[in-house]
């Protein structure tokens, strides 16, 4: 860790604390000019790519997850703490349950399950997005439950070289 004073490349940890997620803090002083400075450290998630609908791929993207959790909570009394928990929920499920890939309606189910627990009208509205529906009688099983999928399947994720 080279020093931001005066860039000697060895210092001393004073001080270290966890913090949220993982994320390490640490207090430095450094060896040569004694100027102390903090640094941070957190693990480097290697995330699986998305396979959409029509078989393009795309990152996985906690931000377009949260977009998505946030806009299904509008004006609802779901905090922004509680849309987080279901943000990192969906990251450990995707890591978990994948190694390179993932099917975008295995993550859509499972996003599903999760609104349905926290608050229903979030779960009509992301539903009514995320789903296609062929007419309002499809809907309204997917609203009445019929249709929600007691576990998930995930596909096995596909080579780049069958495409």
């Amino acid at each position: 860790m080279y020093c931001p004073h005066c860039s000697h490349p060895e210092s001393r940890v004073l001080d270290t604390r966890i913090q949220k997620e993982g994320e390490i803090r640490r207090r430095r002083e450094c060896l040569e000019c004694k100027g102390r400075f903090s640094t941070v450290e957190s693990v480097l998630h290697s995330y699986p790519h998305i396979i959409k609908k029509d078989g393009r791929r795309e990152p996985f993207s906690k931000d377009k997850i949260k977009k998505g959790l946030q806009y299904a909570c509008l004006k609802r009394p779901v905090s922004l703490a509680q849309i987080e928990h279901v943000v990192n929920k969906v990251s450990q499920y995707a890591m978990e349950h994948s190694k390179k890939e993932i099917a975008a309606s295995a993550l859509g189910h499972f996003i599903m399950r999760e609104l349905r627990q926290l608050d229903d009208v979030a779960y009509i509205r992301f539903a009514s997005v995320y789903r296609t529906f062929k007419d309002v009688h499809e809907f309204v099983e997917v609203l009445e439950g019929s249709d929600a999928p007691e576990t998930i399947d995930t596909p096995t994720p596909t080579s780049a070289l069958d495409h």
